[in-house]
């Protein structure tokens, strides 16, 4: 019997780690040859170099683990990946290799892409204590060093710390991955393959920025502006500040979208034509000022005071914004810059209001553990809103790439189909279906 074969039809552990590791598997992955591919291209389509096919199966390091990739998801690092943008990832993985030893398997002609992932282990290095062969796994982003000092405080501290899928090859978009130990946390029984792996970047990044101690530490009460409250990150940005007492007051782009940031928890949501962001407008202090003093007012309006947390991670367009919006001594809480990384504001209403600028990047393993928890309380669900296969990864990520999704886009890569993977049953229904799948009835509405 085939690996394949064992991990779908469910096989005991004795009986997985008997059969026969395969020598290649079905991967998304980019190839070194396409990296000028988009040089004089004004639409710059992740579709064209996105390819699905066949790539050889690597040797398991000591510490690491061979993860059945049952789904995984698609996060905005594949459109960066994809775009070759700032820079190509190959470029990344050469850096990578340089240290030499096993490193040195991640420079391929191929990069195997994804920063998401649920599935069974199949197979453990032999300095792999924790896990075993059979386990239901969740696998972290956060690639790190263990036996770097910083990481025993603080693996997102670590100078050797990685984005998994992005920055090091064998991610979760593929049948199988390979993942180091120290990212893997127990998959949460009453959940699908495809909704555990919703969970990871976005769910434990807006758990960093919001609730851990080295993010916003939001408390009771707290005003929380989250950009994008429908797509993945603000969808469970929306849910956390519900859950912990405060105020969500969420932005969207469209009036479909709204309905969506209002089912997650947003208390008031405001249509991104409210504010008036032009093109230019994350270029130009005087203008982000004016967007700016718009949004406070409604804000206001609808809630009375001035936000304490602006959660942030669209960037260039909105950040001069945010900077200004958010009240004196109040935090802005920053992950990313999917519209561009370089911001412009005006450092005034930073510095005379005694604001804060916060960076966050993904979680550690100890906060992406607690977030986990939360699911199974039932206090915060999974955002899946559409699930596609494997072999559609381009099309799900073009969905991405074109911000026409809301929550997670599914990826289902050994899964035959969704809603496979629940162990706990009864947990699951005591939490309630409808509880579990709150975008089902909204996904439509925002695709049409």
């Amino acid at each position: 019997m085939s690996l394949t074969d064992a991990v779908l039809s469910g096989a005991s552990p004795d009986e997985l780690a008997r059969a026969e590791l395969p020598d290649r598997f079905t991967a998304a992955h980019l190839r070194v040859g396409d990296e000028g591919i988009f040089a004089e291209a004004t639409d710059k389509d992740v579709r064209r170099t996105l390819h699905v096919g066949e790539v050889p199966m690597p040797e398991l390091a000591p510490d690491e683990v061979l993860v059945a990739v049952m789904a995984s998801s698609v996060n905005y690092n594949t459109v960066w990946s994809a775009k070759f943008e700032p820079l190509s990832t190959f470029r990344f993985l050469r850096s990578y290799a340089r240290q030499g030893g096993w490193a040195a398997r991640h420079d391929q002609p191929f990069h195997v892409l994804g920063s998401d992932g649920s599935g069974v282990v199949v197979r453990v290095g032999s300095g792999v204590r924790r896990w075993r062969v059979g386990d239901h796994v969740v696998v972290s982003p956060a690639h790190v060093d263990d036996q770097e000092p910083a990481t025993q405080t603080d693996g997102m501290l670590s100078e050797a710390q990685l984005a998994w899928g992005f920055e090091t090859n064998y991610g979760g978009l593929a049948q199988y991955a390979v993942a180091r130990a120290s990212q893997l946390i127990p998959k949460p029984p009453h959940l699908s393959w495809e909704e555990a792996a919703s969970i990871p970047v976005c769910g434990g990044t807006a758990y960093r920025m919001l609730v851990s101690d080295r993010g916003a530490r939001m408390k009771q009460g707290d005003i929380v502006l989250i950009w994008g409250a429908s797509g993945g990150l603000g969808a469970y940005a929306a849910q956390l500040v519900r859950n912990g007492g405060g105020v969500a007051v969420g932005v969207v782009g469209s009036e479909a979208k709204e309905a969506v940031a209002r089912k997650l928890g947003c208390q008031v949501v405001i249509n991104r034509e409210e504010i008036g962001i032009g093109d230019d407008t994350g270029d130009d202090p005087e203008l982000a000022i004016k967007a700016g003093k718009r949004l406070g007012a409604i804000v206001r309006r609808e809630v009375g005071e001035d936000p304490h947390i602006v959660f942030e991670h669209v960037g260039r367009a909105t950040f001069g914004i945010s900077v200004f919006v958010v009240r004196r001594g109040g935090v802005v809480v920053t992950c990313g810059s999917s519209t561009g990384y370089h911001h412009t504001f005006d450092n005034r209403y930073l510095w005379m209001k005694l604001k804060r600028i916060v960076g966050s990047h993904i979680a550690n393993l100890q906060e992406m553990t607690e977030f986990a928890r939360l699911f199974e309380q039932g206090s915060i669900v999974p955002v899946i809103s559409r699930i596609y296969p494997l072999a559609d990864v381009g099309e799900a990520t073009r969905l991405v790439q074109l911000n026409q999704h809301v929550g997670k886009v599914g990826v289902l890569c050994l899964a035959p189909e969704p809603g496979l993977g629940v162990t706990a049953p009864e947990m699951r229904a005591r939490i309630g279906e409808e509880t579990l799948t709150p975008l089902r009835s909204v996904t439509a509405a925002v695709a049409g």
